[in-house]
């Protein structure tokens, strides 16, 4: 057990039930000619986390810490994409169209992969999701009490969106949750710090936040 430097208070970590949970570092997200980009989005905020996202799996790893992946995608025959997700926007290509890396956030397709860097090995588990939150329509609550895991930290994009929803219903679920602030990103940095600020607001209403230099510090002194 160690004492993690957190907001709004220090987070008491238990190596023996932890997991680290990498949201969605995936090309499409995070590369010209994904998904992210053909929003109009500067992907660029998303790369350069990669680093630190690393070196926070890495720490992990060495220390005999599951690490757990996820990717947003869908089936080819896209029966798990309602057209409420679909159709929103007004994005050069949507979901299930032809991109420059594949078919767009499709399961199996070259742009839906984990980032090079980033990629899973053996033993880790992967999940794949339909949707923004890792626990719906997936194994994870399973996978998770299997694992016999009681901890979350968690790392990824975007921050506002598919990392926070998972930190919620994470919380929802009994889990205490730590955020990694600087292996997180959004789009919009305005977006990021508000999400932030919302997670740990009212006494840790959905979970902590902390630094990577924090989360590795408090496993090097667990």
């Amino acid at each position: 057990m160690a004492e993690i430097a957190a907001q709004p208070f220090n987070f008491t970590f238990r190596p023996e039930t932890t997991a680290l949970i990498v949201i969605d570092m995936q090309r499409d997200f995070a590369e010209q000619g994904g998904f992210g980009a053909s929003l109009g989005n500067d992907v660029s905020r998303v790369t350069k986390i990669v680093p630190t996202v690393k070196r926070l799996i890495e720490g992990f790893r060495a220390a005999g810490l599951p690490v757990i992946h996820t990717m947003e995608c869908h089936r080819p025959d896209l029966s798990d994409l309602p057209p409420a997700k679909r159709n929103r926007g007004n994005p050069t290509i949507r979901i299930g169209d032809a991109g420059p890396m594949g078919r767009v956030l499709i399961a199996g397709e070259s742009g839906t992969a984990i980032l090079d860097a980033l990629a899973p090995v053996d033993g880790e588990l992967v999940i794949e999701k339909p949707g923004k939150g890792a626990f719906y329509a997936t194994s994870l609550g399973e996978d998770l009490k299997r694992m016999g895991i009681a901890q979350l930290v968690f790392a990824g994009v975007t921050t506002e969106v598919c990392v926070q929803t998972t930190m919620r219903e994470a919380n929802d679920r009994g889990y205490e949750c730590l955020l990694a602030e600087d292996a997180t990103e959004s789009y919009f940095a305005a977006f990021k710090q508000a999400a932030i600020e919302m997670i740990r607001a009212q006494g840790a209403i959905v979970g902590w936040t902390a630094t990577t230099d924090q989360v590795l510090e408090g496993i090097a002194h667990a």
